[in-house]
């Protein structure tokens, strides 16, 4: 494979330009990270309720994550084969009968083995969503497409919390599921109404998900964009992890205050995606990835100095520096899974799921790791330190994996890459984002 298709089919003009869509976009995407944190404030009463620990209450939220990770390595790929409506409206409808046995769980193994597959269903939108915005934007507005919808959920994941102690407090925990429920089906009854197919045609001969795999994992491009992508967002796993014992323990604070610190972060990573939104469709993914690493950098640097003269002790040094790093972080991942995904049109899904998988999945394994270094050590610089290691295996992954060459591509080479079908891909689209991408030199990468 050698280079990008990037025009749409067809029928993706009008869905490119549908607010609609756009707003299906968004609530697929957060059907599931919101149903994750919705429950975080009943998780107490869950505990009282069943008589157990408060730590196997917390299960309801670790095996959802786990629900999620492998929810995106399976639905990917299927969204490839059969399509994604199909994908989409079979994941939702396994949410609606696992949000259902929520309701009606007797026991606490019950309730969390509902938890699990409302979680495997819920999150097909999360993956094929992703797939869908490469099915139909032109590539150098992928990774705008994905900061908007990002920063819709973002707002949406803040909420979500409060949202849950209300309900929780005015109806009991059950009504959360109901909540959930109603959710899950007004949603896959938009998709059903509004949302047309969108998976390209596979060229004959292009193969399944063993040639989508192998083509993948051969690609420089592909490994370098998806290891920036999850790196990036460990970041955000080991500080979260770390955080409420730095906050809590070690600069004796309240829980409630390191939550409003914390929502600092929150508001920094929605304003980045916000400014890629604005920026992304005028300037080539590679000078956005970078932008970002600088930040982080930058950001990560700063706050390693803070911890060594003592300063970032203080919430207001800590926080206001990883706000930095937060909206470098935005444009980090952002474009690298805009990069990622555009590197096969035909196999978006299957490249958005593994991304996904390997995110969530080391994303657990980070937290902790982060929270071990907040929870053992008596200062900041442990896990600054580890924040800036990443941040370095970061922009590493982006220097040494990625291949830098760039290469304008002509409207003739276009068209002869299309009338040959191979699958191959030329991050160009035709008329005029073709002529802008050309004026702007965008990323067409060759392995």
């Amino acid at each position: 494979m050698h280079g990008i298709i990037s025009k749409p089919p067809k029928a993706a003009t009008n869905l490119a330009t549908s607010r609609v869509v756009l707003l299906l976009l968004v609530v697929m995407t957060g059907v599931a990270p919101i149903s994750l944190y919705i429950l975080v404030p009943a998780l107490p009463v869950l505990a009282t309720t069943f008589g157990r620990d408060i730590s196997i209450a917390q299960m309801t939220v670790s095996l959802y994550m786990v629900g999620i990770a492998l929810s995106q390595l399976i639905m990917g790929p299927l969204s490839d084969k059969f399509g994604r409506r199909p994908v989409l409206l079979g994941g939702l409808a396994l949410m609606v009968v696992a949000s259902i046995a929520c309701i009606f769980a007797e026991t606490l193994p019950q309730l969390i083995a509902a938890r699990f597959f409302q979680a495997l269903g819920g999150a097909s939108g999360m993956v094929v969503s992703r797939a869908i915005i490469r099915d139909i934007y032109a590539r150098d507005r992928v990774a705008s497409m994905i900061s908007l919808v990002v920063a819709a959920l973002m707002i949406g994941q803040m909420v979500s919390p409060l949202t849950g102690g209300l309900i929780e407090t005015a109806f009991g925990w059950r009504a959360i599921f109901y909540v959930i429920t109603v959710a899950a089906i007004i949603v896959a009854a938009g998709i059903a109404i509004a949302l047309p197919e969108t998976r390209r045609d596979r060229a004959v001969g292009s193969g399944g998900f063993r040639s989508d795999v192998g083509t993948l994992i051969k690609s420089r491009a592909f490994i370098g964009y998806v290891m920036c992508q999850v790196l990036a967002s460990q970041i955000i796993f080991t500080f979260a992890g770390g955080g409420p014992y730095i906050v809590v323990t070690q600069m004796g604070r309240t829980s409630a205050e390191y939550g409003a610190w914390f929502a600092t972060t929150g508001f920094a990573y929605l304003v980045g995606n916000l400014l890629c939104v604005r920026f992304a469709p005028r300037h080539s993914l590679a000078k956005l990835i970078w932008f970002g690493l600088a930040l982080q950098l930058a950001g990560s640097l700063l706050n390693l100095l803070w911890s060594f003269t003592g300063w970032n002790e203080a919430p207001a040094w800590l926080f206001g520096t990883q706000m930095i790093v937060m909206v470098g972080n935005a444009f980090v991942m952002a474009n690298s899974a805009a990069g990622a995904i555009s590197i096969r049109p035909e196999a978006a899904g299957t490249a958005s799921g593994a991304m996904g998988f390997l995110q969530q999945g080391i994303g657990a394994l980070m937290s902790q790791f982060g929270a071990y270094l907040g929870g053992h050590s008596a200062t900041t610089l442990p896990l600054t330190a580890a924040v800036l290691a990443i941040s370095l295996l970061c922009a590493c992954m982006m220097f040494f994996v990625v291949p830098r060459r760039e290469v304008v591509v002509s409207e003739a080479l276009i068209g002869q890459a299309e009338e040959e079908e191979t699958g191959m891909m030329w991050g160009v689209a035709r008329s005029s984002a073709s002529l802008r991408a050309q004026r702007s030199n965008p990323d067409c990468y060759l392995r």
